[in-house]
């Protein structure tokens, strides 16, 4: 077995460490897909490696010519774009029994597909999530009304003409029952449960688009539409539910589950996505069982991810319905709990990038919240001193990035110690006993004068389920992630440092903000 090895990888103005276990790859291509799956690098791009004799970078062709802390570097290229439009389908053509999955998958016909350079192969594809049937875009800033039956566009194309000459409103029963319908599938495109704020928005939209559906006896204009759309999406779900829809047939008073809702709490796109049209539960689970063989296979990892994708759905039921113990889902879904493994998880249900999007806020705000550190006074003052002083010590990203991460839990009164926890001189594995305590926690070891690097695990429900992480701030994105993957809420002694990882530094249900968050957003755009 190849000892393992280290990379110095740059990517553009940022100096990355890639660690390979197994050494380094017998071809450029494995080796660019260890750097794309654990350093989050875009599809499009190529290796070049510096060569010590001239001093400059070379094109890669060979791994033999790398060796140990060699240093290479990503070099992007650019894509090429195809934008397709979908046209209408023959009535001939059979559609699909579910409505659930065609609603779910529908594509736009602004939908814009890159074409991927694999191997020897041009592959045109579609967006993956809507490939696997999931939701793929979150809410947007402005709803565009989406397009009406052809009778109805003529009646509201001839309203808003007449309310233009003569201010008369367009009032038929018919036509409101159509928009509605329309509407509310729009809606469940994005979300089974939408917001009052979010309906609201439908509202404002639909009268702004056409004036003739104003209503005089309202203030806003739109009040008896909110009542109407409330009550359409109520029928609508009630009707997905009887059809079978996952997401919806959980909260089924058939079925012996807890009175309350389960729903997406923290922006799920795919909460509890429908089963593959060509898959079915025993299917799934001889996949599951596969994966339990696969993950124990050396340079597996496009099998494994495969698998893990084709299962996404069946997993999902089995946390949200079943809310097993971690332990039990580490024994289940060892892959799970792979780095890799939950940045995809994060994906498939919320369409975002974990790392990137949270590093790249991050960031952003990192002038302004060390501003805001520094102005700190009393108690908190001495805590932010003790933390600013480690800058002085390490200007490093990572470091930088720490810092960052403890103080807002000082800014929040939170206390860093609810979070991180740190073993002094231990050598080797942390004593299961030890962490027997711990709910939800990152534990580190090592960074001592000595020299040693600091390690950095997670830890929940009494089970170390991550090892090996190399920062604070690296184990934070994945334990965030997990929270998603896994299904667990925000623990309350650090809620409002959570909060500001989903809705400030990943942006999801950012309009929803608790008091203290928008008073610190507000400062941080000011």
């Amino acid at each position: 077995m190849s000892k393992p090895t280290m990379l110095r990888v740059m990517i553009k103005h940022d100096a990355r460490k890639l660690s390979l276990p197994f050494g380094i790859p017998d071809s450029v291509e494995e080796l660019e897909r260890a750097v794309k799956e654990e350093l989050n690098v875009p599809d499009s791009f190529v290796l070049h490696y510096l060569d010590t004799e001239f001093g400059d970078f070379f094109s890669l062709t060979s791994t033999a010519t790398l060796k140990d802390k060699d240093t290479i570097k990503v070099v992007f290229v650019e894509s090429v774009f195809i934008t397709l439009t979908a046209i209408d389908c023959p009535q001939n053509i059979s559609t699909s029994s579910s409505d659930v999955l065609s609603t779910v998958s529908s594509v736009n016909s602004s939908d814009v597909s890159s074409v991927q350079h694999e191997s020897s192969d041009d592959t045109v594809l579609l967006s993956p999530l809507r490939s696997q049937g999931l939701r793929s875009q979150h809410w947007p800033a402005h709803f565009d009304i989406p397009e009406f039956p052809y009778d109805t566009e003529l009646t509201l194309q001839t309203g808003n003409d007449e309310f233009l000459k003569n201010g008369v409103l367009l009032n038929n029963h018919s036509v409101r029952s159509q928009i509605s319908d329309t509407l509310v599938k729009k809606i469940f495109q994005y979300c089974a449960y939408p917001s009052s704020n979010q309906v609201c928005a439908v509202a404002q939209a639909l009268i702004e688009k056409y004036p003739c559906l104003r209503e005089p006896g309202s203030l806003s204009g739109y009040d008896g539409w909110l009542s109407r759309l409330k009550n359409k999406m109520a029928t609508y779900r009630k009707k997905l539910k009887q059809l079978g829809c996952p997401e919806l047939a959980v909260n089924s008073s058939q079925n012996k589950r807890p009175a309350a809702i389960k729903k997406p709490r923290k922006a799920e796109l795919n909460y509890l996505p429908p089963l593959p049209s060509d898959e079915n539960k025993q299917t799934l689970e001889r996949l599951r069982i596969e994966l339990l063989s696969d993950i124990k296979v050396r340079d597996n990892r496009k099998a494994v991810s495969e698998k893990m994708a084709r299962t996404f759905s069946s997993r999902r039921q089995e946390i949200v319905e079943d809310s097993p113990p971690v332990h039990d889902l580490l024994q289940r879904w060892p892959a799970l709990f792979d780095v890799t493994q939950v940045k995809e998880e994060f994906r498939r249900l919320t369409a975002i990038d974990l790392e990137s999007q949270l590093y790249s806020n991050l960031d952003k705000y990192t002038d302004r919240l060390l501003s805001l550190y520094h102005s700190k006074g009393g108690n908190a003052a001495r805590k932010m001193q003790d933390l600013l002083i480690l800058l002085d010590q390490d200007a490093g990203v990572d470091n930088r990035r720490d810092v960052v991460i403890r103080g807002l839990m000082v800014h929040f009164s939170e206390n860093v110690e609810h979070l991180i926890t740190h073993y002094q001189d231990t050598h080797g594995d942390l004593n299961p006993d030890d962490l027997k305590n711990h709910t939800l926690k990152i534990v580190t070891k090592g960074g001592s004068a000595d020299g040693s690097p600091l390690e950095a695990g997670i830890v929940l429900e009494g089970t170390q389920v991550m090892a090996g992480l190399q920062s604070v701030p690296n184990a934070c994105v994945i334990l965030l992630g997990l929270m998603y993957v896994i299904n667990l809420s925000y623990p309350k002694p650090l809620r409002y440092t959570f909060e500001f990882f989903q809705k400030v530094l990943l942006e999801l249900d950012s309009g929803k903000l608790s008091p203290k968050m928008l008073s610190l957003k507000n400062n941080l755009l000011a």
